[in-house]
């Protein structure tokens, strides 16, 4: 089976989480892929919404839609185990294009292999990806991914919120087309990390979007492809300039702390979300009103997923900042800062986080540390209140945005300083 492409040579082991599970990734000599569509592996868990994750599949399909931001005369799909504590056998996997749902086209539909074979098997923290199939796509074109998991699996390696439906039914059903079979649904995604393609005109390097859920898509309309990174694509590809937006959000992360729901700390995973992507060359970073919300919501309403309460200064998240800059550039990324939006009149928004948010984005405003700042936060909020997102953007939890507020974010991002 093929392993992960890391942008640096030779092989390295990264820790998958904070109870060190690894996962291998080696480098090929030379690579023309481009990641086209990523999304960032969490441990299985109870989460914001219920899940198939804590048990995961036996005898079972699961069908599997995303839309990629670029096209490619041929596809690769990576497959993630990282927290898995068994070996993961897939038994047989397709990839089709989607028309809606569950269906696809039968005529596009072509079965994944690695080292030829149908059945393969994924290792207890690692990441694998399959063999080049030939298959032609367009940008912002959906796609299917199913995969037969014939033995039980035991908890799944998934991505809780994935504002996606996916799809599950008994016994092999990779191959059926109309999808009727598929009647059991679930809002995250499984196993699938990323998809990757070769071929199609020249581009420019791909983008990682690297945040939580302002950036995973909390608070957009589900299955209509209306995150901030999906405005982004859709805005470059209008401009002329299509390039790869990937989208590694995690709702709930935070840049300092490690969660057992909520996906290890930004600074822990940079390594295995934006540096091990192939063919990116710009992170924008979209980072804090986690690590500054969540210590304030542990008395007024103590979710457990929120856990652990840490209380993080400022000064505790700029430092992880300036760690996650000097990772990108010694891996010659051109770094974006975003500034925080704000949150009032959430749990999360209170004096002592106000001025947590205000020192920060002072900080990433003047201190010339990133390569250059998107300033989301002047752009979103409300001209009569500054400390609150403008009310046409608000999703209505005052945090999160709606599908015009992201398509705002996007409309706000100076395309030049994404390089």
């Amino acid at each position: 089976m093929s392993a992960l492409p890391h942008r640096q040579s030779g092989s390295a082991t990264m820790t998958a989480d904070a109870s060190h599970a690894t996962a291998s990734f080696a480098a090929p000599a030379t690579s023309s892929w481009t990641a086209a569509w990523t999304t960032s592996p969490q441990r299985p868990g109870a989460g914001f919404a219920p899940n198939w994750s804590e048990w995961g599949f036996a005898h079972q399909t699961v069908r599997q839609v995303v839309r990629l931001s670029v096209g490619g005369d041929t596809v690769r799909v990576r497959l993630s185990n990282a927290y898995g504590t068994a070996p993961l056998t897939i038994a047989g996997a397709t990839i089709a294009l989607s028309t809606g749902g569950a269906a696809v086209r039968a005529d596009s539909l072509r079965h994944l292999t690695v080292h030829g074979t149908q059945t393969f098997t994924v290792p207890a923290g690692a990441e694998y990806a399959s063999d080049p199939v030939p298959f032609k796509t367009a940008g912002l074109e959906p796609v299917t991914v199913s995969l037969y998991l014939a033995a039980p699996t035991g908890p799944a390696t998934y991505h809780a919120q994935a504002m996606a439906t996916s799809y599950r039914c008994a016994g092999d059903q990779r191959a059926e087309a109309d999808g009727t079979v598929f009647t059991e649904t679930s809002q995250s995604w499984y196993y699938l990390s990323g998809l990757d393609v070769t071929g199609g005109p020249a581009r420019p390097p791909g983008i990682v979007l690297f945040g939580d859920s302002l950036t995973d898509g909390t608070g957009s309309s589900p299955d209509a492809n209306r995150r901030f990174p999906d405005a982004l694509a859709e805005r470059l590809a209008a401009a002329g300039r299509p390039r790869a937006v990937l989208n590694q959000g995690i709702g709930g992360n935070r840049v300092t702390v490690d969660s057992g729901w909520l996906g290890v700390s930004a600074t822990s995973r940079f390594r295995r979300d934006v540096l091990g992507q192939p063919g990116v060359g710009t992170v924008v970073i979209l980072l804090g009103i986690n690590d500054i919300g969540i210590s304030e919501v542990a008395e007024a309403s103590p979710f457990p997923v929120f856990a652990p309460y840490t209380d993080v200064s400022a000064d505790e998240i700029i430092a992880g900042y300036r760690d996650m800059i000097q990772q990108g550039r010694a891996a010659g990324l051109r770094v974006v800062g975003a500034t925080v939006m704000p949150a009032k009149p959430s749990a999360f928004s209170t004096t002592r986080s106000e001025a947590k948010r205000t020192a920060i984005n002072t900080w990433i405003r003047t201190s010339g540390e990133y390569d250059a700042v998107l300033d989301l936060d002047r752009a979103l909020v409300s001209s009569s209140a500054p400390d609150r997102l403008k009310p046409a953007f608000d999703s209505g939890d005052h945090l999160h945005l709606n599908d015009t507020g992201y398509r705002a974010m996007a409309d706000a991002v100076d395309l030049a300083a994404l390089g």
